[in-house]
């Protein structure tokens, strides 16, 4: 029962917070410099001032703000998120169409991250004056540091001329397999730059905090009373010491997820996939307001939904929280 009230209040609380979200994103949206009906005029190579004018009555945006944001409200109420400027679809559709191909890279970089992170953090806990977790360490410093867009790049230079294995662009291969087995390995196989270019920094963090919370934990007296009735290290390690260092990078996982979708914005743009964060790069440079507000309003969703989650699953992983 206390479960059930804790997910109507987290509803309750995720509902006004995307009312609150859609006004600001549309009040800064519309705020930007720039002019949609300008910018489709010189794609075009030129327009009337007369066909300019019906293209403003068309799109709205000869109304004012409040105006235009009472329309856009009334909208998303009904799920409607209008129709592109420039690709001439509904949101909705064009949205649709990239999300699968997000959602393949976020999911694979966070599970990649996570498993990875938590497993090189308790391997640096074990022997935390040793060799290898200084190396860890360091290679996890260097690893946080470098910025997304950076790494990729890095990336594309290494296996695009130096050591040509992996695909450097596209989700696909243009002469290859769409269908079956041959096309999932196709795309497994271009997956694994822009996997590995994301999870990079939060691997890194991951680990670093898996280590810090495993040293704190491995000291506790609860692990000092396992140690005394004889069970083996490895009991004691992953039975008793993992299931509550993991509490943060549980975590932090749910809280960074926000931060997962705007680095797949810069790892889309670099390595050409076709997902949510290239056509919101594009959506960005041609002023297409529609786009732009629907990709905001989505990422914002999955970050609520992505934060109550980790606030379940801390409960799961935790019992204490499950009396409160």
């Amino acid at each position: 029962m206390n479960l059930l009230r804790l997910l109507a209040s987290r509803l309750g609380q995720a509902l006004l917070l995307v009312l609150a979200v859609v006004v600001l994103n549309f009040a800064l949206v519309h705020s930007a410099p720039g002019d949609p009906v300008e910018t489709i005029a010189g794609a075009s190579g030129g327009m009337s001032d007369e066909l300019k004018a019906e293209l403003r009555q068309s799109y709205g945006l000869d109304k004012p703000l409040p105006v235009q944001l009472g329309v856009y409200l009334s909208r998303v109420a009904r799920l409607d998120l209008g129709y592109s400027y420039f690709f001439n679809l509904p949101v909705v559709d064009l949205i649709t169409e990239r999300i699968p191909a997000t959602l393949l890279l976020v999911l694979s970089s966070v599970v990649c991250a996570f498993l990875l992170g938590t497993g090189i953090g308790v391997l640096a806990a074990r022997k935390p004056n040793g060799l290898l977790s200084q190396t860890i360490t360091v290679l996890s410093l260097v690893g946080f540091a470098a910025p997304v867009f950076w790494t990729g790049i890095m990336l594309v230079i290494l296996f695009a001329s130096v050591l040509p294995i992996f695909p450097v662009s596209d989700m696909r291969s243009i002469d290859g397999s769409s269908e079956g087995i041959a096309g999932m390995l196709d795309v497994a196989w271009h997956l694994v730059l822009p996997t590995l270019t994301l999870s990079l920094v939060y691997l890194a963090h991951y680990s670093r905090l898996a280590r810090a919370s495993m040293l704190e934990v491995m000291g506790s007296d609860f692990i000092r009373t396992a140690r005394a009735k004889g069970l083996a290290d490895r009991v004691v390690l992953y039975k008793h010491a993992l299931r509550n260092a993991i509490l943060p990078v549980v975590t932090v996982l749910g809280l960074q997820f926000g931060n997962v979708l705007a680095g797949a914005i810069l790892v889309e743009t670099v390595f050409n996939w076709p997902g949510l964060g290239r056509l919101a790069f594009e959506s960005v440079l041609r002023r297409d307001y529609p786009t732009i507000l629907g990709v905001l309003l989505l990422s914002a969703i999955v970050v609520l939904v992505m934060n109550m989650l980790t606030d379940l699953c801390y409960r799961l992983v935790d019992p204490r929280i499950q009396k409160r």
